[in-house]
């Protein structure tokens, strides 16, 4: 590590000392058992490694190691992604108790039982009932909201799906993975990124054709969500199909039932049910000023009113499907030539 990077690490940390414990190597080994039990892996991406563990106080613990390119990289994509999570106090986001530096970059956060969305939502779904995912998916969306409109300084998350939403001991949801987030000032309108990051079919149009993030990049990933969550499909479905282009034709022609998972049989209210087809209808709009505020998710009067209003304003052609489809196709079979 090079000495200016150094001390801007320390200079930082000094920043985090009093609010977050900064953990030695020594603990995280001794409650993660060295890192070296495969059965304490609980997650793993090109960017970062995450353990489970137990600290000596009882408490359960995840630790995310990262491990992306240099040393150098490592250090800014940590310190990028610690100054935004220690700033964030909300029911609704995972909760960070510290830090390590120590032998590499930790991050240590409360430990959350019931894994997350994706592993229940793609796998056995005994744990799932409509109750539940509408609750998952209310507390999702006021997660977003705090961190959009409630934080000191506007946080766009840039990743949200199933596998960054965890489930706590009451199975509230905790949105976690803040290594792709941006902060955006106030004054900024938009972040233009240097590359497209993320996980296809839930890049918002704008992100994935013209690398442009704000908050409406966090809308439609949670539109996403929210049919993923009324559909049982995923975003992506192994033949590169998208949840997105399948749903538009159905929620147009208002075929609601074709719609709903089929494993949830009769158990749900029908007309919540519809309410939460129309607020995803709004969120995956294709263009950006037409998505309303995630505030506006819990207000159904103001997105029925939204929704009249953009059925007035434009329909969406089959020439937007084919382009959808296409971009979406293409970057697949891209990725895995």
């Amino acid at each position: 590590m090079v000495a200016p990077l150094e001390s801007t690490l320390n200079s930082e940390l000094s920043c985090f000392k009093s609010s977050r414990k900064n953990f030695s190597l020594s603990e995280l080994e001794e409650a993660i058992d060295n890192f070296s039990d495969e059965e304490n892996l609980i997650g793993k991406g090109g960017y970062a490694e995450v353990y489970k563990g137990q600290l000596k106080t009882g408490m359960y613990i995840a630790v995310k190691r990262l491990m992306n390119g240099s040393p150098d990289e490592t250090t800014i994509d940590f310190l990028s992604e610690l100054g935004i999570i220690v700033h964030v106090d909300h029911p609704n986001i995972a909760k960070m108790i510290g830090y390590g530096v120590e032998g590499g970059m930790h991050l240590v956060l409360q430990l959350s039982p019931h894994g997350s969305l994706a592993s229940i939502l793609y796998g056995p779904r005994e744990k799932l009932n409509w109750s539940l995912q509408f609750k998952i998916a209310v507390g999702t969306a006021e997660g977003l909201g705090y961190l959009h409109e409630g934080c000191q300084r506007r946080i766009i998350h840039k990743d949200i799906k199933p596998a960054n939403i965890l489930l706590s001991e009451h199975l509230d949801a905790q949105i976690s993975d803040f290594g792709l987030s941006k902060w955006l000032p106030d004054q900024w309108t938009h972040h233009t990124v240097s590359k497209v990051e993320g996980k296809f079919g839930y890049l918002s149009p704008e992100l994935f054709m013209h690398d442009i993030v704000d908050e409406k990049t966090d809308v439609y990933a949670f539109g996403v969500l929210l049919l993923e969550l009324i559909t049982g499909k995923q975003a992506v479905d192994s033949s590169h199909r998208s949840l997105v282009i399948w749903a538009k034709p159905l929620i147009a022609e208002n075929k609601i039932k074709e719609l709903i998972d089929p494993t949830l049989e009769d158990d749900y209210e029908l007309n919540e049910l519809k309410r939460c087809v129309a607020t995803a209808s709004i969120y995956i709009d294709q263009s950006a000023i037409d998505r309303p505020q995630m505030s506006q998710a819990s207000d159904v009067s103001c997105l029925e009113i939204l929704k009249e209003q953009s059925a007035h304003r434009r329909t969406y052609s089959e020439e937007i499907f084919d382009v959808e489809e296409y971009n979406l196709t293409k970057c697949l079979n891209d990725q895995n030539s």
